[in-house]
């Protein structure tokens, strides 16, 4: 989930800033706090950190040194009871600004009908790990269920333990994404790891799809591909929506995020990485080790502004380590990661 509130509330000055108007860092930082719900919201919680893949482009194969985590099951149940699900007149008064500001209609399938339609009403499941290693999923896909809330993650499919999907399901899963880049287990491998391919991974899937119709589940079931910059990529993407032509997915092409682990930026269509970069004001993640970070791309948990073992989420989210990192955003304060490193457009680049 992410503040909608926020986001709708902030998006004329957002594309203001983005068309280059300046405008003053006082009046700026006085309308964000302004807008700024002091209830927090959560973006996604990293259930666990634990992967054994071997993603080319993700930062956990070269560059993650913290150790591996998993929440615990008390931990994950503590923070949902301080959370919120949206109520239905403010999902509809979301979907018609979405409608009225994007032109994406509701039943609709892309990279950015997902972003504006699914990611703000869930709690993301996942982090710098595969949540179908976490052994407490289906219990933490029944806390969700019980307290009123849409649960998401994604996972590399090779992972997939047909029975414990099927209780995901039971329990109330609302989506789950597989991520195939190929449909050629070798070139699978080759961006994936080892531990990854397509075939075995495909027939798992049709056996999910079958169960899920027989039974009614009303999970849905997404299929993506990263943008990766492949001279064959657009070939081998025609051949993945072949496979799963006429079957029950949603289905799209992803924008790789933040390009710079491999620099080589290549541009993006989502329309979350070309605005400016909205999370200190409407989300909070929560890491494996029950830390609050700044976002989910802090895969080694450089910026930490509480503990939820320790604080509320609320005196977490309005404390003096949220109001010092708002102010870096607006400062441009070097040295640290979202400057220095992140693709995303902040605040302060604007002023």
């Amino acid at each position: 989930m992410f503040d909608i509130g926020f986001y709708m509330k902030i998006h004329s000055l957002n594309k203001r800033l983005l068309n280059g108007e300046k405008l003053e860092k006082a009046f700026l930082q006085a309308e964000f706090e302004k807008f700024r719900n002091k209830t927090p919201v959560v973006y996604n919680i990293e259930t666990t950190n634990a992967c054994n893949m071997r993603c080319k482009m993700c930062p956990r194969t070269t560059m993650m040194t913290r150790k591996t985590d998993t929440l615990n099951l008390a931990d994950f149940t503590n923070i949902v009871e301080q959370l919120l699900p949206w109520t239905g007149k403010e999902w509809n008064t979301w979907k018609s600004f979405v409608i009225d500001n994007y032109g994406i209609l509701e039943n609709e399938m892309s990279e950015n009908h997902f972003f504006l339609y699914i990611i703000p009403k869930v709690i993301q499941l996942h982090g710098y790990g595969d949540p179908l290693l976490d052994k407490n999923m289906p219990e933490i896909i029944r806390v969700l269920s019980q307290k009123g809330f849409y649960s998401y993650f994604s996972c590399n499919p090779a992972n997939i333990n047909i029975d414990k999907t099927i209780q995901m399901f039971e329990n109330g899963l609302d989506y789950i994404k597989y991520s195939i880049e190929s449909v050629d287990d070798e070139k699978h491998k080759k961006i994936r790891g080892g531990a990854s391919d397509f075939t075995k991974s495909y027939q798992k899937i049709l056996k999910l799809l079958d169960l899920k119709k027989q039974r009614d589940y009303k999970t849905t079931i997404i299929i993506t591909m990263l943008d990766l910059n492949h001279e064959w990529q657009e070939e081998e993407y025609t051949k993945l929506k072949k496979a799963f032509e006429g079957l029950d997915v949603y289905i799209y092409m992803k924008s790789e995020d933040q390009q710079w682990y491999r620099q080589d930026f290549h541009g993006t269509k989502s329309i979350h990485w070309s605005e400016l970069c909205k999370h200190p004001w409407m989300s909070m993640t929560i890491k494996s080790n029950a830390e609050a970070a700044m976002c989910m791309e802090d895969f080694n948990n450089e910026i930490i502004l509480g503990n939820v073992r320790e604080n509320s989420l609320f005196d977490i989210w309005n404390g003096e380590k949220y109001k010092e990192f708002r102010m870096n955003h607006f400062n441009n304060q070097k040295g640290i990661k979202c400057f220095e490193e992140c693709d995303m457009k902040i605040v302060g680049d604007c002023l």
